[in-house]
């Protein structure tokens, strides 16, 4: 009898075992959303697959309003013990979240793995440029990445006799094209101003404009060049675009409206990212093209959007199910879908490979425009403190698009300011 009982003991244990050996791994997963459209029921949608698919790792995927909004509560969390494995966050707050430890380094789990230095060089380079921090080290993969391009509408082009094909290719012809789209009811050409996103086209119009090679900043995250005369030049035609030929509405103009002013009609061509592209491309009622940005001395455009990034500290089995969650949302065949989804750029270059991908730039041309740009991008301007850093340049150049300041005085307060911001980390 005792060797039954003890037969059955064993066994409730050995049951036991198995049960809590097969408990699966959770993870939690923080992710902002910062373009129109259902991107978030995607991530959701996409996390439920790779649930079901890897029954051993759950990872609960929560949506956490923007970008800033993100940092603030990967940072709560932090603060109150509860941090979330992995999120994604802006690749340009790469050197913060290295300088805090918010984020671990990649290096070694992708050294670990024999599939790892593969996946890490598909991506494109534009994209992977800044996944980088000190000592070239690998802390994000990009995921979310998207860059400016030129929205603008073909039917109200060929209204004032505008060839609907030839999208303006320079500064000169976008203030021409851009005073002649003008009328009573609709301004030419819509940049977004406003603090939050102003460094992103400000960035854009200093690669465009710059003679230094890098516009705003410093590989490094270290050093600015606010206030060369190149950039004085390219916020002084922003101004001009508004109080001198009256092409752009007057004032600060709101990243979140621009695309619902553009849908509406009430303005002709719009700087924005192509991550609004499927958004426009489901609701406009006119013909529609997107277009390289407008060059300066040279092509330019600023990169942005988010990567994913590890969580420092946590186990090495929760960072294993974290990579391998991020490696699944990466996949070639996910990046393309993706893409073709949110409007989002497809991040690695086996994408373009892809049947699906293919099919859709052979109905839907004005998506390729995206990709064939990123040879003349660069990252969206990114220092140490890159938050505080975007909060002195947008106030210095809402500061110069209300008139309190020229263009001049502006962006030298804001270089002054960021050169003492910066003093802490040279």
């Amino acid at each position: 009898m005792k060797k039954i009982l003890a037969l059955v003991l064993a066994a409730v244990m050995v049951c036991g075992l198995a049960a809590a050996l097969a408990e699966p791994l959770e993870l939690t997963m923080y992710f902002p959303v910062n373009v129109g459209g259902a991107v978030a029921q995607l991530i959701d949608d996409m996390t439920a697959e790779f649930n079901k698919e890897n029954p051993d790792i759950q990872v609960q995927a929560v949506y956490t309003g923007n970008y800033d909004d993100t940092v603030t509560a990967i940072q709560t969390a932090i603060q109150g013990g509860n941090a979330p494995d992995l999120f994604v966050s802006l690749a340009t707050q790469r050197f913060t979240m290295d300088s805090t430890k918010m984020a671990m380094r990649l290096d070694d789990i992708i050294a670990a793995d024999p599939e790892g230095q593969a996946f890490v060089d598909d991506f494109i380079d534009g994209f992977m440029l800044d996944s980088y921090v000190e000592d070239g080290a690998i802390i994000s993969i990009p995921f979310q990445r998207s860059t400016m391009v030129l929205f603008y509408n073909k039917d109200a082009f060929k209204e004032v006799g505008l060839d609907p094909e030839q999208p303006p290719k320079n500064w000169e012809e976008l203030v021409d094209y851009a005073q002649k789209l003008t009328n009573d009811k609709r301004y030419g050409v819509a940049i977004a101003l406003n603090s939050g996103s102003a460094q992103w086209a400000f960035t854009g119009f200093s690669l465009q404009n710059c003679t230094n090679g890098v516009g705003l900043m410093s590989a490094d995250g270290k050093e600015i060049y606010f206030n060369t005369p190149e950039n004085v030049e390219a916020l002084q035609l922003w101004l001009d675009l508004q109080n001198k030929y009256h092409c752009m509405a007057p004032g600060i103009v709101q990243w979140t409206d621009m695309p619902t002013q553009f849908l509406a009609g009430e303005v002709a061509m719009i700087y924005h990212t192509t991550g609004n592209l499927t958004n426009i491309k489901n609701n406009a009622n006119f013909d529609f093209g997107v277009a390289f940005l407008p060059a300066g001395r040279q092509w330019g455009a600023p990169t942005g959007g988010g990567n994913f990034y590890i969580t420092n500290g946590i186990s090495e089995e929760r960072q294993q199910a974290a990579w391998k969650y991020i490696k699944w949302m990466c996949s070639t065949e996910r990046a393309a879908q993706w893409s073709i989804d949110t409007g989002y750029v497809a991040t690695r270059e086996s994408c373009y490979e892809t049947p699906v991908l293919k099919d859709y730039y052979a109905s839907f041309p004005q998506a390729l425009v995206a990709y064939e740009q990123l040879p003349y991008a660069q990252p969206e301007l990114t220092t140490y403190s890159a938050a505080e850093m975007w909060r002195i340049l947008n106030d210095n150049i809402q500061a110069a698009v209300t008139g309190e300041m020229t263009a001049e005085e502006a962006l030298e307060a804001a270089q002054e300011q960021g050169d003492e911001l910066l003093d802490d980390y040279r």
